[in-house]
């Protein structure tokens, strides 16, 4: 068997060329009939995983600073450039939109450039989309510099369950908690120094300052990337060792066709409980803060609740990965997250004022299905290649059919003048959310169904 350096790709789809890779040949060739296993357990004394663990906890923490950054200021901003409710709910509708095109896209990129690379790629497009948001001189520029920030994050979206699953597959659920942790706290930060970032120094300083950290997050890339570059080092030979043997570039063995995973009941019910997760929290970070305004409070106000209902995020991401791990079937935690969610959406629609801290709560810790999808995605996968296949088909499936929501949520609400429709669409939402989740939790890994 021949192994390729660290920088080539890890899917191949029909019709899509391979580039041509320089080989090197590992010390102890396994057999054409191996199963695809994870790596072996002497993982952990492997130099330069802490680099990689770095990259992947700088990119987690990028994913989100292009949503909560701007919501809290929609209403300067609509006012700097003229744009009304309408536009609003554009801005809350292109999050899910990138995201779903970079779910569809990536896999065949990572063909392409390797998942490290594409890493790379995913935070350059981040700094650069958020750099020119920041710049804009008009309402198209915020749009277009914000979609190509949310292309980047979205990108990284999908690669990052793949790199734990290579890396760290002897500490699956305990980096998924951590870079899910990271990510939650790149949601919340940007909406709770939105507005006062804003006040000191103006939108676009406060809109431009997280450019910043999806620079820092390129540096650990470059350097993993520069280490696999040498043949004999451990990190490249880890990174070899993770996909399947028996060909002349393991990496560009093709799996199981990725159309495969749309037969599956596994592929769809991860994709109707990620995207209508991803609908109802998506809604809740546009909306928040207009519906307390209406009710009565300030726009910080609704900024703090939109940090309040991220950092319940950040709450469940530091349990639900562990817990879901220890659960032969964790069901039972998607129905308690949709009980949270309706509780929710009670208070919120009937005494918004009342125990706002409570309503946001409830709503927050019931979006507790994203880091149980996000968890799923390893726990139900066999190899790298079924991870980033289930991931970037929930995903972009997921996401595609959650874009709409911010949208739809509010034309609801200005066509009834309340909040009573919006509120009862996201409760259909939450019942198709318990269907696929129902059909998500039940045991079993995706290789074994889609070559059923």
């Amino acid at each position: 068997m021949h192994a390729t350096t660290g920088l080539v790709p890890v899917f191949a789809f029909p019709g899509v060329p391979c580039p041509a890779m320089p080989l090197r040949r590992p010390p102890a060739p396994e057999p054409m009939n191996a199963p695809q296993t994870t790596p072996r357990t002497d993982a952990p004394r492997i130099p330069g995983r802490a680099l990689v663990l770095a990259g992947i906890l700088l990119s987690a923490f990028n994913l989100r600073t292009a949503v909560t950054s701007v919501t809290p200021l929609l209403d300067v901003l609509g006012a700097e450039f003229g744009f009304g409710a309408a536009v609003a709910g554009l801005l809350g509708m292109v999050p899910t939109a990138a995201f779903a095109l970079a779910g569809i896209g990536t896999p065949r990129l990572a063909h392409r450039l390797g998942l490290e690379r594409t890493a790379l790629l995913s935070m350059a497009l981040a700094a650069a989309g958020l750099l020119w948001r920041s710049l804009a001189g008009g309402t198209g520029a915020l749009l277009g510099g914000s979609a190509l920030a949310l292309v980047g994050m979205g990108i990284g979206n999908v690669i990052l369950p793949p790199l734990v699953k290579r890396y760290f597959p002897d500490r699956i659920g305990p980096v998924s908690s951590l870079y899910i942790t990271v990510l939650q706290l790149g949601t919340i930060l940007p909406a709770l120094l939105a507005v006062p970032l804003a006040d000191a120094a103006g939108w676009r300083v406060s809109m431009g300052v997280w450019t910043l950290l999806a620079v820092a997050a390129m540096l650990p890339w470059l350097g993993v990337l520069r280490i696999e570059r040498r043949a004999g080092s451990a990190l490249a030979h880890l990174h070899d060792r993770a996909v399947l043997p028996g060909d002349e570039a393991p990496e560009l063995a093709a799996p199981p066709p990725r159309g495969r995973v749309g037969r599956t009941g596994l592929g769809w019910g991860m994709a109707l409980m990620f995207g209508m997760t991803s609908l109802v929290s998506y809604a809740m970070f546009t909306w928040l803060p207009k519906l307390f305004v209406e009710a009565g409070a300030g726009p910080g106000f609704g900024g703090g609740m939109v940090a309040l209902f991220s950092t319940l995020g950040l709450v469940a991401s530091l349990g639900m990965p562990a817990l879901a791990a220890r659960l032969r079937n964790p069901f039972p935690l998607a129905l308690a997250c949709a009980a949270c969610h309706l509780c929710g959406f009670a208070g919120l629609l009937w005494a918004p004022l009342a125990l706002p801290l409570l309503w946001v709560a409830l709503v927050g810790l019931g979006s507790s299905t994203f880091p149980l999808a996000l968890t799923l995605v390893n726990l139900r996968t066999r190899t790298p290649a079924g991870s980033a296949a289930l991931s970037g088909f929930m995903q972009g499936v997921g996401y595609g059919l959650s874009c709409l929501g911010p949208l739809l949520f509010g034309w609801l609400h200005e066509v009834s003048r309340g909040w009573s429709l919006p509120f009862a669409f996201l409760t259909l939402c939450v019942g198709v959310m318990v269907t696929g989740a129902w059909l998500a939790c039940r045991p079993g890994v995706l290789e074994d169904r889609w070559q059923a």
